[in-house]
């Protein structure tokens, strides 16, 4: 098996410049880890793109394997935990930043990162997931857990055309929530409502006012822009609403008054899907096995790709050009 060569794209950096390069690898090549897996899909991330690309500082050493998701076939295993043929993923976990990551047809990685895939899925419909539906379902669990309520009123979802937003959309949907979708592209709107959304609108046409507090739209948020836009929601949001926050595409600063936070009990509260332990990260993923069918992943996540061609979808992707929804990643046959 060692000596069985197998295709990875693998980023380098040379004299400062960021080189991703599709190579011939065997296993000595990978890093250490209890558990080997045969991929089977992986799926195209915000953060794969930036670390593919290099314009955003995601891996922490070089050369690395890309791909912050993948799902497939243990291999072998070294971990009592795993057996080979067991069916398992990884997504997050320092995956593709700090060990070799999923855009590879084999992965070697610590035991305690790798989930057992949970009843209902396939390693095809868990990449549909990945790392952004997985973010969504945590934001949920974060914002119920600090009292959030369908009960309480609507949900707004910004960015929700992306991956995580959609599959916020979707799951905060299926969970009874009244969901208000933020998203600038009219051609998604009808797309959105396939999903749940109740209410679609692009975001220069919600009067959130400008003022350090407002009149109450939304009983929480899920957002993933940030920058300019995250204030404006906390200025909105009702008495002891939430907003998780999970993403900054919007940028990485902003600027608010403490008025919501002490007139309106709101809560603004940060996701860190990579870190998550391990016993949440196990119950999220059959929450999410248990609230979202083949069916609705199949509209959220509709396009597959081949390994091999994942850098013809990185510049749409930075460019904000792609289409709705998220990109699976083919790697080797289930």
């Amino acid at each position: 098996m060692s000596s069985t060569p197998f295709h990875a794209w693998r980023v380098h950096r040379n004299a400062g410049r960021i080189e991703p390069r599709y190579e011939l690898l065997s296993l000595h090549d990978l890093g250490p880890g209890e558990v080997l897996i045969r991929a089977e899909y992986s799926s195209l991330n915000y953060k794969d793109a930036l670390a593919l690309s290099g314009r955003g500082k995601i891996l922490r050493h070089f050369p690395l394997i890309a791909g912050i998701d993948v799902a497939g076939r243990i291999e072998s295993s070294t971990d009592p935990r795993f057996k080979p043929g067991d069916h398992v993923l990884v997504t997050g976990c320092g995956l593709g930043e700090e060990t070799d990551g999923g855009f590879s047809a084999f992965v070697r990685i610590a035991g305690e990162y790798v989930i057992p895939l949970p009843n209902g899925l396939d390693t095809r419909s868990a990449m549909q997931i990945g790392t952004a539906g997985f973010t969504a379902a945590l934001a949920c669990y974060r914002m119920e857990t600090n009292g959030q309520q369908p009960t309480a009123g609507p949900i707004a979802v910004t960015g929700a055309s992306g991956g995580a937003g959609s599959l916020a959309v979707a799951y905060f949907s299926r969970r009874g929530y009244r969901v208000v979708a933020f998203s600038s592209k009219p051609s998604a709107h009808d797309w959105l409502r396939g999903l749940g959304a109740r209410e679609v609108i692009a975001p220069g046409d919600s009067d959130m006012g400008a003022r350090p507090l407002e009149s109450a739209h939304y009983a929480g948020a899920v957002d993933t822009v940030g920058g300019e836009l995250l204030p404006r929601l906390l200025a909105v949001t009702d008495w002891w609403g939430n907003i998780a926050a999970i993403g900054n595409a919007g940028g990485d600063t902003f600027t608010a008054s403490v008025y919501p936070f002490i007139l309106r009990g709101v809560s603004l509260l940060g996701i860190n899907s990579m870190a998550t332990p391990r016993p949440l990260r196990i119950k999220t993923w059959e929450n999410l096995a248990r609230t979202l069918d083949r069916d609705l992943l199949d509209r959220i996540a509709g396009r597959e790709i081949a390994l091999a061609d994942i850098m013809d979808s990185i510049e749409p992707m930075l460019a904000g050009r792609a289409q709705p929804g998220r990109t699976v990643v083919r790697i080797g046959k289930p």
